[in-house]
């Protein structure tokens, strides 16, 4: 069934990781299962079988070919360092090629105890890895670098987090799992060799146009082709109004894709402040912050990369910050990228940061659906008699009326046709996200009677999230006040 493994994460010195088989389960049950993954991976599906497939997922038989491992990494937990984490709870099976030629890791997260527990029992509940599916799959399809779902196994055993709850497995596919933790758990232990390593690994897989580069430039150009996908990589959450919830450095992957969904969620009223995490008490990963926070995992980055940037130390941090500093910049470039395209905007005019931002100051005084008011535009600039269903999104009109004006005094700057630009739009506002409401009922139903329907209807729609889908604007729609969810939960 698996397509053949390459071990290249394997063959790194034993210091990297710890050997660790999968714990068995006692029933193992097939809920959710990827095929076009699966097939874009070189999966064998002619004979699939969800009994025989639901062994392999939940870690019971490990595949020819694999040599499964806990992966060791540090990280900065909500400002606070800690010296050692690793896979807890996740066990890496090796690597696979897919039909692209592109290394892929497959995961099982969830799949016992490691050496890296701590004190942990390993598992996973079943509602967060639900909630991880639904939330990759959505990012997937908006077009946002991301780990990615292949497929969820219920174990037939419980897990206790406060109460008993049906424990499950993720099976997860990744560029790599390889994050800024893993350079700072070698950097903690003054292992300069196994940051060197690490690098030059990162480098192979991910930026091997980097590999020609000789010395201290080698490794600042790792920084820097890092920092690009991160700045790229957080203008898109912007767009979409996610929130992340715990970017701490141990969830900050070098490839650039979004790692580890706990307690996330999309903004729904628009409120730069926004925290959905239950132990963020003091909003550090904040909507408005996200950027900010990459940039001081970056610099984290850079502190464990120094000794390789340059013999002399001042004159390292001095080359590193030179880099860091640029982030803002990058950052403004892409975010502004990723605004222009929602407001239908082509061309590059001097005005437009003002534009956008005069926008995001009136939806928060108007308390307006982040999602809803950018697809709305999108039928404003095709039809002016879409105006009124934009201007009710908004308890104070005013808020939006004034810049409907400047906007279309914008527009007339520019060349497409209506229907074009209307039609770029909606491929840049998404119609269907994964709303917390609708997540937490379709794990609710999951967890509580043994219902995937809601699951399943859940996760056709958000995979088709800048589609029309007639008969299915309930799920276009906002939280009432009695169904919205304020916080969300790590699934440790």
């Amino acid at each position: 069934m698996f397509p053949p493994f390459t071990l290249h994460y394997a063959r790194l010195p034993e210091r990297f990781y710890a050997h660790v088989e999968p714990v068995p389960v006692r029933e193992p049950h097939l809920v959710a299962f990827n095929r076009p993954l699966a097939e874009a991976l070189g999966f064998e599906l002619s004979a699939f079988d969800a009994e025989e497939a639901a062994v392999w997922f939940s870690g019971n038989v490990v595949p020819r070919g694999a040599e499964p491992l806990a992966q060791a990494y540090a990280g900065h937990q909500f400002g606070g360092f800690v010296p050692q984490l690793g896979d807890g709870r996740a066990v890496l099976l090796g690597e696979v090629t897919d039909r692209d030629g592109r290394l892929r890791d497959i995961q099982l997260k969830g799949a016992g105890r490691t050496p890296f527990s701590r004190g942990g029992d390993g598992r996973s509940p079943l509602g967060p890895v639900l909630r991880e599916y639904l939330v990759s799959e959505a990012m997937h399809a908006m077009g946002i670098h991301t780990t990615r779902a292949l497929a969820a196994v219920t174990t037939g055993e419980r897990v206790m987090r406060g109460i008993p709850e049906p424990g499950a497995i993720l099976t997860r596919v990744a560029s790599s799992h390889i994050r800024v933790g893993t350079f700072q758990y070698f950097a903690a232990r003054g292992d300069i060799e196994g940051v060197r390593e690490l690098a030059g690994h990162v480098i192979e897989r991910h930026y091997p146009a980097l590999e020609s580069r000789q010395g201290g430039e080698r490794y600042l150009g790792l920084l820097e082709a890092v920092q690009a996908r991160q700045a790229a990589l957080i203008a898109k959450w912007m767009g979409v109004g996610f929130i992340h919830g715990v970017m701490n450095t141990d969830n900050t992957s070098v490839s650039g894709e979004t790692i580890d969904y706990g307690p996330c969620a999309f903004m729904e009223q628009y409120d730069p402040k926004m925290v959905f995490s239950s132990i963020d008490e003091g909003g550090r990963y904040a909507y408005s912050n996200q950027p900010w926070i990459a940039q001081w995992n970056l610099a984290r980055l850079a502190e464990t990369l120094l000794p390789l940037i340059d013999d002399d130390s001042e004159r390292a941090v001095e080359r590193a910050t030179e880099l860091l500093q640029r982030f803002p910049e990058q950052y403004e470039r892409e975010w502004l990228a990723v605004m222009r395209a929602k407001l239908g905007l082509a061309s590059e005019k001097p005005g437009d940061k003002a534009l956008i931002e005069a926008l995001l100051a009136g939806m928060h005084r108007g308390r307006a659906d982040f999602t809803l008011t950018f697809r709305r535009l999108a039928n404003v600039a095709e039809s002016a008699t879409a105006e009124a269903a934009l201007v009710e999104l908004f308890e104070r009109p005013e808020e939006i009326a004034g810049w409907l004006e400047e906007w279309r005094e914008r527009l007339a700057q520019e060349e497409q046709g209506e229907s074009e630009r209307a039609q770029r739009m909606r491929r840049a506002n998404p119609a269907f996200i994964p709303r917390n409401h609708r997540v937490q009922q379709a794990l609710t139903a999951a967890m509580d009677e043994n219902d995937y329907g809601p699951f399943e209807t859940l996760l056709e729609i958000i995979t088709h999230p800048f589609d029309d889908q007639p008969g299915r604007e309930e799920y276009m729609r906002p939280a009432e006040p009695t169904e919205r969810v304020f916080r969300t939960f790590c699934g440790t």
